[in-house]
């Protein structure tokens, strides 16, 4: 594993402190390492109900570019686009 160096404000530092001493994490690594897992899972089920939506559209009379262009703004409306 490779180990990652994370500066926070006091409040938060207090906040994952807490998560840790509820015993739901073994430390605060632990904890971050489910946040990030979290959201990967977050996103993909973003992509998979986007896919999902687009599949159940049928057959449009618009081109790539236009599909493209409205799925980018789409992904930027729902902050999961990455360039």
């Amino acid at each position: 594993m490779t180990t990652v160096s994370v500066a926070l404000p006091g409040k938060m530092k207090e906040y994952v402190d807490a998560q840790v001493e509820g015993g739901d994490f073994v430390d605060a690594g632990d904890y971050l390492r489910d946040l990030v897992r979290r959201e990967q899972e977050r996103r993909l089920e973003e992509l998979r109900r986007v896919v999902a939506e687009a599949r159940a559209g049928g057959v449009s009379s618009r081109t790539t570019d236009q599909i493209f262009a409205e799925a980018v703004e789409i992904a930027k409306a729902r902050g999961i686009y990455r360039e």
